[in-house]
């Protein structure tokens, strides 16, 4: 016969006691780094206000299929050292190139990188304005006046 061992120890030399505790522990640092990421990063809402976004669909529809018949295109460059951009717009003879154009740069995923330029005509086809360093990443570029919109994509790599 093995003869029982009834001397106590300590509690914290116990294993049992250990793992007991391990797994509330774990579960407050992770909540306790959940809460410092959601606070450092900025999610932000993509459209603030979907309602009114809703019931202007059709009027956006419209805009784009009117940058479809004057068979509009555009070539954007980005001069991050300079930081400029330049578009240079490609249209059938009727379309009537304005003065300036409103371009908006739109992160894929980040709203709050997002980026308005007033940009302004300094050739016959060719728009220069001035932009921030963009992020790594996909960009939606929106080329835009009062009644037609344009929207391309831009990958930035550095």
């Amino acid at each position: 016969m093995n003869p029982v061992n009834n001397e106590n120890k300590p509690w914290h030399k116990e294993h049992y006691v250990w793992m007991i505790i391990f797994f509330p522990m774990l579960a407050i640092v992770g909540g306790i780094i959940t809460t410092i990421l959601a606070v450092q990063s900025n999610d932000g809402l993509v459209v603030d206000d979907y309602y009114k976004e809703g019931l202007e669909i059709n009027r956006t529809l419209e805009r784009d299929k009117l940058a479809l018949a004057y068979k509009l295109n555009a070539d954007i460059t980005l001069n991050e050292e300079l930081g400029e951009v330049v578009i240079v717009l490609k249209a059938d003879d009727e379309f009537v190139y304005p003065e300036y154009l409103s371009v908006t740069f739109l992160h894929s995923t980040r709203a709050g990188l997002d980026e308005e330029v007033n940009m302004m005509l300094t050739e016959k086809s060719t728009y220069r304005g001035h932009l921030s360093k963009l992020v790594k990443g996909k960009w939606y570029v929106y080329i835009q006046r009062d009644s037609w919109r344009l929207i391309k994509t831009v990958i930035v790599t550095k």
